[in-house]
C-alpha cells in the first residue's frame, strides 16, 4: 500500500522523481519536478539537482541547464617517433587526462618499487591511448622510446594534467599589448 505524505504532489517514491528531474533536466526536457515528498527539484548549473524546502517558492528553472564539457584527450606528435619491430615510425598519438587511479596503481608495481624513475614509464603506458597505427600502447612500448620522446611525453603529461594548460597572460613592455603565452611549450625544448 502506498501512502501519500502531506503536501505530496504524487505518491511515487522520492528517488525516482529526483532521478527523472536530474536526467530530464540534463537534456533540458524537465525544467522542474515535484518529488514524492513535496520538494521542488530543478537542475542547477552543472546538472545537479537543487531542492526547495516544502512550502517555499518553487525553484525556478527558466534558463536551460548549462552542461559543461571537459576535453579529456589531447593529440600530440613525438619529436622523433617510436620505431616498432617492423621499422615503422609512429609519431602521432593521443593522451588522455590522468585519473587518481592512474597515478596510484603504478606505485604498487614491482619495477617502480625497485626503480622509482620507472614510474613515468608505467604511468605514460596507462594514459597514452593511441600511437600511430599500433593496436595498443603499454609500458613496454614507452620504455623502448627514444629519450627525447620520453621527455616530450613527460612534459606533455604535466601540461595537460596541471589545469589543462600552462597559459599565462603577459603584457609586452614595448607596445603594452596583452597576450597569452604557453609556459609549457608545445614541442620539446620550447618554453
Amino acid at each position: 500500500m502506498k501512502r501519500s505524505l502531506p503536501g505530496a504532489a504524487t505518491a511515487a517514491p522520492a528517488v525516482p522523481a529526483q532521478a527523472a528531474a536530474v536526467s530530464g533536466a540534463v537534456s533540458g526536457a524537465v525544467p522542474g519536478v515535484v518529488d514524492g515528498g513535496g520538494t521542488a527539484v530543478a537542475v542547477a548549473e552543472g546538472g545537479f539537482a537543487a531542492a526547495a524546502a516544502p512550502g517555499s517558492a518553487p525553484v525556478s528553472a527558466s534558463a536551460p541547464a548549462r552542461v559543461d564539457t571537459l576535453r579529456t584527450e589531447f593529440d600530440f606528435e613525438l619529436p622523433r617517433g617510436y620505431v616498432d619491430d617492423a621499422g615503422t615510425v609512429h609519431r602521432r598519438g593521443t593522451m588522455r587526462l590522468s585519473t587518481a587511479r592512474d597515478e596510484l596503481v603504478p606505485l604498487r608495481d614491482v619495477r617502480v618499487r625497485e626503480n622509482p624513475a620507472y614510474l613515468s614509464v608505467v604511468l605514460l603506458g596507462r594514459v597514452i591511448t593511441r600511437l600511430g597505427t599500433l593496436p595498443m600502447v603499454h609500458d613496454g612500448i614507452v620504455e623502448n622510446m627514444f629519450a627525447s620522446d620520453l621527455a616530450f611525453l613527460q612534459d606533455f603529461y604535466e601540461q595537460i594534467n596541471a589545469e589543462g594548460h600552462t597559459l599565462a597572460s603577459v603584457t609586452c613592455p614595448n607596445c603594452a599589448e596583452d597576450f597569452e603565452i604557453d609556459l609549457g611549450g608545445s614541442r620539446l625544448g620550447e618554453s
